[in-house]
């Protein structure tokens, strides 16, 4: 009903106009294709550009290392140094060379000295300011830009043995070894290691003796197999490690706490080691 009222109202609004009196119609103005071209586009919002000065070394030009300067405008990239690595290689530099995977702080392979501290570069923040610097892990060989030779430091993670070893022959009827709670506690803070090197390159001592050393990472994986309840050659594992250069050139400096990216504490396990090889002299 209400909307018949409204149609009978605009209809007799319509029969009350004059007869023969033109109707004015007003009509909006648009500009012509030519004059829209002509006028001023909106003002972008303002750029965050920062720069990033990253090593650069190519094995195939055998020329110094360098650091080259990229500059990215940071409000068209993530928010991790990771992304803004990608962004150059994708949009300004395709020659740029790293290593990455998992984007999610689990694979290691994007580890990488970022400002002078190492780090895994997916779940590093891009730093504050207006330049960042971007090197390899130090102390390692470069094989080309940011990518590192991880051959020894993976052969000193062999040397230790990192599986379950046991003397008592398996059940035949195929079932798992048991742990209890208490003991499968005893392995947190070592079984969460991603083998990222981020400590060991971190170590001076790692640093003047990567060959004789093990290094922060492979005695922590060391600890853990000897601290295993299940396994049975804690001795040997012990007398293995027992050397001037391979455990006691730690001296407890800790640069490995402070640079994993996962919040572990190699020193604490390699204190572990020192105090059971005295048990295991006894």
């Amino acid at each position: 009903m209400a909307a018949t009222g409204l149609i009978r109202r605009a209809l007799s609004r319509v029969q009350s106009l004059p007869v023969g009196k033109p109707l004015s119609i007003r009509l909006r103005p648009y500009a012509s294709e030519a004059e829209a071209q002509l006028v001023q586009p909106k003002a972008r919002s303002t750029s965050n550009l920062k720069t990033f000065q990253i090593y650069r070394w190519n094995p195939d030009n055998p020329s110094k290392p360098e650091l080259q300067d990229y500059q990215i405008d940071l409000k068209d990239c993530g928010p991790m140094v990771l992304d803004a690595l990608i962004k150059i290689k994708n949009e300004i530099d395709p020659t740029l060379t790293f290593r990455r995977s998992c984007r999610e702080g689990i694979c290691g392979s994007c580890a990488m000295n970022i400002d002078g501290c190492n780090g895994l570069a997916c779940l590093t923040k891009i730093p504050s300011g207006t330049a960042s610097t971007i090197t390899p892990l130090p102390h390692m060989f470069v094989i080309k830009d940011l990518v590192v030779d991880m051959t020894n430091f993976y052969n000193q993670y062999k040397s230790i043995e990192p599986w379950l070893k046991r003397k008592t022959p398996p059940n035949p009827d195929g079932k798992e070894i048991l742990q209890s709670k208490k003991d499968r506690a005893k392995l947190d803070g070592m079984y969460e290691c991603i083998l990222c090197a981020c400590c060991s390159t971190s170590c001076p001592s790692y640093w003047w003796n990567p060959e004789s050393y093990l290094g922060p990472a492979a005695l922590l994986h060391a600890n853990r197999w000897i601290s295993d309840s299940r396994d049975e050659f804690t001795k040997e594992r012990l007398e293995a490690v027992n050397d001037e250069f391979k455990l006691y050139r730690c001296h407890t400096i800790l640069n490995c706490a402070r640079a994993c990216p996962k919040g572990l504490n190699p020193g604490k396990q390699i204190q572990n080691i020192k105090g059971l090889q005295g048990k295991n002299v006894a």
